[in-house]
């Protein structure tokens, strides 16, 4: 009867925690969308967007991320189906794959600076690329971090339910920030 409770009071605790994460998507996507309202409104009134060509890094950085959701969803079918030292490695390649998806996304910033396409410049458009790119780099770096917390969790958490939560809280996080990034890209794609 005991343990019945525990595990009730725990599973409201997850439902409440993943309602957080909801949260946090549906704030971000609001956050996101407000800035490439922002972009479409100023490149209106001024005629043009930013002008500039994408670095080509995006491009791998892009198939980088398509990568990381394709382990991530590997790592969870895994621990479905109770492997879990095939899990483990697939979430150990998910969060080396986000680490290369945030280097590439530095190298190329450093592409654009190296063309002249500062982030303070008197083009707001151009400042616009640094900013949704950045913000999307500091959400990589938590979903990695929620990744790393499933992946320790592998080791460390005997209760079946709590892993089972962590999971679902990273895949509903990192494939929302690779359908985020996917967004970001065709927009600034269609809008150069």
């Amino acid at each position: 009867m005991v343990q019945s409770i525990k595990q009730q009071e725990m599973g409201l605790e997850f439902k409440a925690k993943k309602f957080i994460i909801w949260l946090f998507v549906v704030s971000s996507t609001i956050m996101f969308g407000g800035w490439t309202s922002y972009y479409i409104v100023f490149s209106a009134s001024k005629g043009k967007g930013h002008g500039l060509v994408l670095p080509e890094i995006f491009v791998y950085s892009t198939i980088i991320l398509l990568l990381s959701s394709l382990t991530l969803f590997l790592a969870s079918r895994a621990f479905k189906r109770g492997n879990i030292s095939l899990q483990r490695i697939l979430l150990g390649v998910t969060v080396l794959l986000g680490t290369i998806f945030g280097i590439l996304q530095v190298d190329a910033w450093s592409s654009m600076v190296q063309t002249g396409a500062f982030f303070s410049n008197n083009n707001a458009a151009i400042s616009l690329i640094y900013v949704v790119s950045g913000f999307h780099v500091l959400h990589i770096f938590a979903g990695v971090c929620i990744i790393l917390n499933a992946l320790y969790g592998t080791y460390k958490t005997p209760l079946i339910e709590k892993r089972n939560y962590q999971m679902e809280i990273a895949s509903i996080f990192w494939h929302f920030i690779d359908i985020l990034w996917i967004y970001l890209y065709v927009f600034l794609l269609l809008n150069s």
